[in-house]
């Protein structure tokens, strides 16, 4: 079912205003990584909260750039951490070129994904009737690697997803979004977290060779 990555099977564009400053994440190879977030304007006027993780390669992290508008490059990944006990699948926009800009552009939070449905789709309808799909896209990517992506599919998206087969090459364009919740822990106590998932705006079944 997988096959080599394609450079372009994951690609995102994102412009926001940097609402955190550069905090250590970890390190390659010698070359250290920090993570920043960027509020990234809708046409409702809402904002995401988006996490990035820069190279100080293309970021100074001794320069305090809260408040600056910048652009960003570069594919949207995951990895799982373990928190409280828990493995949970983090998601982040890995730059691969950060660049400041003086105003947003009239699409500033956009991305291109092909993966495989990894999981069966989930089919729902809200309270007030709006029809909504999760799914789960696993992107392939160099060394082996795959980054596990939660995408949410709208009206007629949703039914057209819901009835995609586990191990179907899929192609999606969308944004990414932020949505924050109250989750329940064991001993009753209310925490709010955020998760983060591609709004889906176009779907496309991948034709197999």
């Amino acid at each position: 079912m997988h096959k080599s990555p394609s450079q372009n099977n994951n690609c995102c564009f994102i412009c926001g205003r940097v609402c955190s400053p550069p905090m250590p994440s970890h390190s390659i190879y010698g070359e250290g990584f920090y993570r920043m977030e960027l509020e990234v304007p809708r046409l409702s006027k809402q904002v995401d909260i988006l996490p990035v993780t820069v190279s100080e390669r293309l970021l100074d992290p001794n320069t305090d750039i809260r408040g600056r508008i910048v652009t960003v490059e570069g594919q949207l990944r995951s990895y799982n951490k373990m928190v409280e006990g828990h493995s949970r699948l983090i998601i982040s926009v890995f730059a691969r070129a950060v660049y400041p800009v003086d105003r947003f552009p009239d699409d500033p939070n956009c991305i291109t994904l092909e993966g495989y449905v990894c999981k069966p789709p989930v089919y729902r309808t809200t309270p007030f009737h709006r029809e909504i799909t999760d799914m789960l896209l696993a992107v392939n990517r160099a060394y082996e690697k795959s980054d596990y992506i939660p995408c949410i599919c709208w009206g007629h998206n949703a039914r057209a997803s819901s009835q995609i087969a586990v191990g179907t090459r899929v192609c999606v364009n969308g944004r990414i979004q932020s949505r924050d919740y109250d989750k329940q822990l064991d001993n009753g106590e209310i925490q709010r977290r955020r998760v983060y998932e591609v709004s889906v705006r176009r779907l496309t079944v991948c034709p197999e060779p």
